[in-house]
């Protein structure tokens, strides 16, 4: 069986490479993967697997006719809120699979916001002509429920994701925090230097080193850059291209500090100790079901010590996820595995 995967690969997101990396773990062995990506070069390189360009239009049809299922690969795919375009595209190459007449699985989704009434339409209609739906949180399965759709929920895939060692980890001065930020229209220059300055009153307590993880180096590569200024060294800028790294890279850190919503997943699932900044519902939501404490960047407090002392507290006091609860969350991420099973391990059922 022949399977095009479509999501936001190929676009230098850990998080998407990551979802891409853990649906590939869990596709059958009789299924062979086309990767529709934003890089075809560098995702058959990092992935192992075919792939070919997501914005040639000939490429893509091409594609879905020598296929036999078409999987929108987790995220949040059916969005207005950063893109208008992007629900079209997205909804666009799944009506295309249905009209031939291939299984089409929305795979793992986090559906929303949906801000304007076409596109709410849009992305009603195209998920009511999937063969599945699996989602990732209790608002895309309440918006489902709301227009009578059928669905699984299950925890985010990435949960499940397997780590892998990064070099040379183990070899830097320990204890280690991993701090994790992105761009974004909140995060306003007075926002970004009042977090900085409370970092640094922050390594200074407690003698740690700084890991800045850029998920996306285009968005997160320069506020690292700016933070390892005032953070000379006592602190490193990680860039790992390898999502199984991006995962393992908590295994060998006392506590993050996230905006990314699958930087909180991977550093949650390592047993780490988190403390969230949101800039989405999605990690809003996150934060609830997990009980992990932080602020939305709005909420953020003027004062850099507030900010510090509260980070303090948590690094002595806080608790990460128990074993039971994260082995929980990652049974119930195996989920989404058993849907793709399920619809094919067959290709004439």
């Amino acid at each position: 069986m022949r399977a095009v995967l479509s999501g936001y690969y190929g676009m230098g997101n850990g998080g998407d490479e990551a979802l891409l990396a853990v649906l590939l773990q869990m596709l059958p062995e009789t299924v062979q993967p086309l990767v529709l990506s934003g890089n075809p070069q560098r995702t058959t390189e990092q992935h192992g697997v075919e792939a070919c360009d997501r914005k040639s239009a000939a490429a893509v049809w091409q594609a879905l006719q020598r296929a036999d299922a078409c999987i929108w690969g987790g995220g949040s795919l059916l969005q207005d809120a950063t893109s208008a375009f992007s629900p079209f595209y997205y909804a666009g190459i799944m009506s295309l699979a249905q009209r031939r007449g291939l299984k089409t699985i929305a795979w793992a989704q986090g559906i929303g916001p949906l801000k304007r009434p076409v596109t709410r339409w849009l992305a009603r209609q195209t998920f009511s002509r999937c063969t599945v739906i699996s989602v990732r949180d209790r608002a895309s399965a309440a918006l489902l429920s709301q227009w009578q759709l059928p669905f699984t929920l299950s925890p985010d895939p990435v949960w499940a994701l397997q780590p892998e060692t990064v070099p040379g980890l183990w070899q830097l001065p320990a204890p280690r925090i991993a701090v994790v930020l992105r761009s974004h229209p909140q995060l306003t220059s007075a926002r970004l230097s009042v977090l900085i300055q409370a970092l640094v009153s922050f390594q200074k307590a407690t003698q740690t080193l700084i890991l800045l993880i850029p998920f996306q180096p285009a968005q997160d590569l320069a506020i690292a850059q700016i933070i390892q200024s005032r953070l000379t060294d006592v602190s490193q800028i990680l860039v790992l291209e390898q999502p199984q790294q991006l995962m393992g890279v908590f295994n060998g850190v006392e506590m993050a500090i996230a905006m990314r919503f699958h930087g909180l997943i991977m550093a949650a699932a390592a047993g780490c100790r988190c403390f969230a900044l949101s800039y989405d519902p999605k990690v809003s939501q996150l934060m609830q079901e997990l009980q992990i404490p932080g602020w939305a960047l709005a909420e953020i407090p003027e004062e850099s010590s507030v900010i510090c002392q509260t980070w303090l507290e948590h690094y002595a006091n806080g608790e990460a996820l128990s074993t039971d609860q994260i082995h929980f969350q990652i049974d119930r991420a195996l989920i989404h595995q058993e849907i793709l099973r399920a619809v094919l391990a067959d290709r004439n059922e």
